[in-house]
């Protein structure tokens, strides 16, 4: 609990980041093309990445079907002119007036992993310079710096990451995911065993050693790269903000539905309240995976089941937000790695993979509730794309729309990369053109 980790520059690498202590111890735009498309984008400070591991069932969750197999207790409601199911998410279905739906998504794999790394990067991760690629979290630390002086934390904050999650790519350690399992106790590892006086003796010993090896060395990268990680990391030792932001009271607990994914909501929510730097935050949630029992899984009578769970701590995150005036600075972002089979059940009372999806979006000025695209009667094939591309949505779209809303320019290439090639923003060199979905704002 509380234990944290900073990615190296390689992606999947991690270190155990146990601070100061273990230390001693396609087509190419022109300039104004580029200003042009970016200009209309902007509209949030911040973003939270919800990574729905296991692929959500997109028919019973934000794009809902009605049929013989839908059980009752889901209670679909109509919110303007979207259907909700009111029994499974009723958290959620008050924060709607916040609310996009986009409907028209489409994966372009059923493996887990593959498709999970895919929505991660924004690119195909066998593609030629998926290798370097980082994590969309891990661009936006690059690109925005802190809204304010205090810099105490990493710009991108990872809450319940996947051990495979991917890092920084290429990026300098500098913007790796800063990754945290909250517990409510604190952040943890932020102490020394022997005490302050021993500690301070220690790491002003460090700076005078890091100090002599950074003229022996000339300044090389790796040093240079190791100073900043021990400064960074001192930061956060014998920190009040810092542990107060991942403190929170058993009501706390409570009230976002005593789970994992609630106490990271809780630790997120805390996070843009403090203003500690933190720009880009992904909470992952499993449970997601439901070849069998599904709707033993989301179960709107069961308050544990997963359905309900991530309904509480979700609608409590937006309402918290919302009250806080913060949510219309941050987007939120709710997605799966696909979607599930449609209609009637398989064998095992199961939905299998299935490449048709859909996503929450809310926040950052959405006047909801709304939904962008619409499929056919079982939620099988996409019918009405609802955006401005006129074809489905992809992942790349998406990675293109966080960064757009957080005033990115996300057809920016980079020349200089380990592997001699430029590394895109959003890939160009598909035969598709991907773009921000503005319509989701309307």
């Amino acid at each position: 609990m509380g234990e944290f980790f900073l990615r190296k520059p390689h992606v999947g690498r991690r270190t155990l980041f146990r601070h100061v202590a273990s230390a001693v111890g396609g087509y190419m735009l022109s300039p104004l093309d580029r200003a042009a498309k970016a200009a209309a984008g902007g509209r949030a400070n911040y973003c939270v990445f919800i990574m729905m591991s296991g692929g959500p069932s997109h028919t019973d969750t934000f794009d809902l079907k009605e049929g013989s197999w839908l059980p009752a207790s889901f209670a679909p409601t109509s919110y303007d002119s979207v259907r909700w199911s009111q029994g499974l998410m009723p958290k959620i279905a008050e924060q709607l007036g916040a609310v996009a739906l986009v409907r028209s998504i489409k994966s372009k794999a059923l493996v887990h992993q593959l498709s999970q790394s895919w929505i991660q990067i924004g690119r195909n991760p066998v593609a030629s310079t998926a290798s370097i690629a980082p994590h969309i979290g891990s661009v936006v630390a690059r690109e925005l710096a802190p809204l304010d002086t205090d810099k105490t934390l990493p710009p991108f904050v990872a809450l319940n990451a996947a051990s495979d999650m991917p890092g920084n790519g290429y990026l300098p350690p500098a913007n790796a995911p800063f990754v945290v399992n909250p517990g409510g106790g604190g952040l943890g590892n932020t102490s020394h065993r022997d005490g302050i006086p021993a500690f301070d003796r220690r790491y002003d010993l460090l700076m005078k050693l890091d100090a002599e090896e950074r003229v022996l060395n000339e300044l090389g990268t790796g040093t240079r790269e190791m100073a900043q990680f021990n400064t960074a990391a001192r930061m956060l030792m014998y920190n009040s903000r810092v542990d107060q932001a991942f403190t929170f009271a058993a009501d706390e607990r409570t009230r976002y539905g005593n789970t994992a994914f609630g106490n990271a909501c809780i630790a997120a929510r805390n996070l843009l309240r403090a203003k500690m730097g933190a720009r880009f935050i992904q909470i992952s949630v499993g449970g997601w995976d439901n070849h069998s029992a599904i709707y033993t899984t989301l179960n709107p009578a069961n308050a544990n089941s997963v359905g309900r769970q991530f309904d509480t701590a979700l609608g409590t995150f937006l309402a918290d937000l919302k009250a806080d005036g913060l949510l219309d600075q941050t987007l939120v972002v709710a997605m799966g790695e696909f979607g599930r089979t449609i209609g009637a059940l398989n064998t095992q009372a199961g939905r299998d993979h299935y490449l048709q999806q859909a996503a929450l979006f809310a926040g950052a000025g959405i006047q909801g509730p709304k939904a962008i695209g619409k499929t056919d009667a079982q939620g099988g094939a996409t019918v009405e794309t609802g955006w401005s591309r006129d074809r489905d949505v992809r992942a790349e779209d998406i990675e293109a729309t966080i960064y757009d809303a957080l005033g990115i320019d996300y057809t920016k290439s980079d020349p200089d990369t380990p592997i001699g090639r430029s590394f895109e923003y959003v890939p160009k060199t598909d035969p598709i053109e991907y773009a921000p979905i503005r319509e989701i704002w309307g």
